[in-house]
């Protein structure tokens, strides 16, 4: 099982670098992700036959050329999703395909893009096999099935299920490969995923399931795809899966349908926030300690316009505190860790519900760094424009050399692309009674 990281109260450093020369170099807040982490959480998959990254979770185009290098194929989920891969140097040919398309819906643009670049696409609605039948005809597809469960961290997280939108209810599967042969298309694969923050027990239904539609589909079957939902460390009593006990129960359930098809199964896995959530840290500079009565806050220059899984999921994040003075040994104390915007949920320590929680941190003064950590997944890709503020610069950390991957957004990026309406010429009459 993968070593967790370290969340030590008080940080000088992220992957060798000094924290207060990021912060100079390239401002506050920004997100700083270690390459060698990723790599690191990759590795951990290598028994899989295939890894595919769900770039969701950070699609950076740094990120995504780091993990095309060392061999990770892609998902995608929008249009512009497959154009960020392609920038990345990721090719649409290729067994497997290097590039797949995984929605609930085509929009338009997807299903142009998906038709005229020949991109797999992973159905998760009968109505995708229709309308990418009308236009393709002849393609193989992969059908996301929603097994009838689901599981998750949070309930925006539980992906499985009734009141899931998430996939083709697995009692429809019998009318989708009708669909798809009044299509002329091959259903070769098979993907599910329930949830994200699932554990052994859970996924493990997930694989049973698997085995239970690939039978129904039959031997046209070449490849399935577990899905994502690794669980990540986030605090001291979290747990990893045991990822060997994991590949083995996905494993024999391979060789069961290898036996029953006769020929071999392609076995993949999709995680996305598993590879780069604990690469990933928001430097953000303390700029108010607030007493509100029996609360102190430490008010950060970050808020959910830049992180807002703890205002969307109660997420919890390790924090610590980069002391000015090099001090490991300041007293602690219970503190509300908040932001700058003009909302009472900019708050990121709170539980699910928005319930305002303190966290036991170091005592630390105004213009001193916070670091908040494991965001490197579902962080800068959720980042908004919020009471006008910036998206936050991104550095990739590699071989101890930071690198910026994504400059801090300029006003003039911000109002790129507005404009204001010309005022009508004021007629006669107005211009005589003014």
């Amino acid at each position: 099982m993968p070593t967790p990281p370290p969340h030590p109260l008080t940080r000088t450093e992220i992957a060798g670098v000094p924290v207060a020369e990021l912060a100079r170099e390239f401002g506050t807040p920004a997100f700083v992700y270690d390459a060698r982490m990723i790599l690191d959480r990759l590795g951990d998959l290598a028994a899989f036959d295939y890894v595919r990254y769900a770039q969701k979770a950070c699609s950076n185009l740094a990120v995504l050329n780091l993990l095309r290098r060392h061999g990770a194929l892609v998902d995608t989920v929008s249009a512009f999703e497959i154009r960020r891969a392609l920038a990345a140097g990721y090719s649409l040919q290729g067994t497997p395909p290097p590039v797949v398309y995984t929605a609930d819906v085509f929009d338009r643009e997807s299903l142009d893009l998906c038709v005229e670049q020949n991109v797999h696409v992973n159905c998760g609605s009968p109505e995708m096999i229709d309308q990418l039948g009308a236009r393709a005809p002849g393609r193989e597809i992969t059908l996301r099935i929603n097994p009838g469960f689901g599981h998750g961290h949070s309930r925006k997280t539980n992906t499985g299920g009734a009141q899931s939108k998430h996939g083709i209810w697995h009692e429809q599967i019998a009318e989708c490969l009708k669909r798809a042969e009044r299509n002329r298309l091959r259903v070769t694969g098979l993907h599910m995923h329930i949830g994200s923050g699932t554990d052994l027990e859970h996924l493990s239904q997930v694989c049973a399931a698997m085995e239970r539609a690939a039978a129904e589909v039959g031997d046209a079957v070449t490849s399935i795809s577990a899905g994502g939902g690794l669980p990540v460390v986030y605090q001291p009593d979290d747990e990893y899966v045991d990822l060997d006990a994991y590949f083995r129960l996905w494993d024999a359930a391979r060789k069961r349908l290898e036996a029953r098809f006769g020929h071999p199964v392609a076995l993949e896995i999709e995680p996305g926030r598993y590879l780069t959530a604990e690469s990933g840290y928001l430097v953000a500079e303390i700029r108010a300690v607030k007493r509100q009565g029996e609360n102190t806050f430490y008010l950060l220059d970050a808020g959910f316009n830049n992180l807002a899984r703890p205002i969307l999921y109660g997420a919890y994040h390790p924090m610590s505190i980069v002391p000015s003075d090099g001090a490991a040994d300041r007293p602690e104390r219970d503190v509300i860790v908040g932001g700058p915007l003009c909302e009472s949920g900019d708050v990121f320590t709170q539980t699910e519900g928005g319930f305002v929680a303190t966290r036991r941190l170091p005592e630390a003064r105004v213009g001193e760094l916070l670091v908040i950590e494991c965001a490197g997944a579902y962080g800068a890709v959720m980042g908004s424009n919020y009471n006008s503020k910036p998206l936050a610069a991104e550095v990739l950390v590699t071989d101890g050399r930071p690198h910026l991957v994504r400059r801090r957004q300029t006003f003039e990026d911000l109002i790129r692309g507005e404009t204001i309406p010309i005022s009508p010429a004021r007629s006669p009459r107005a211009s005589a009674t003014a």
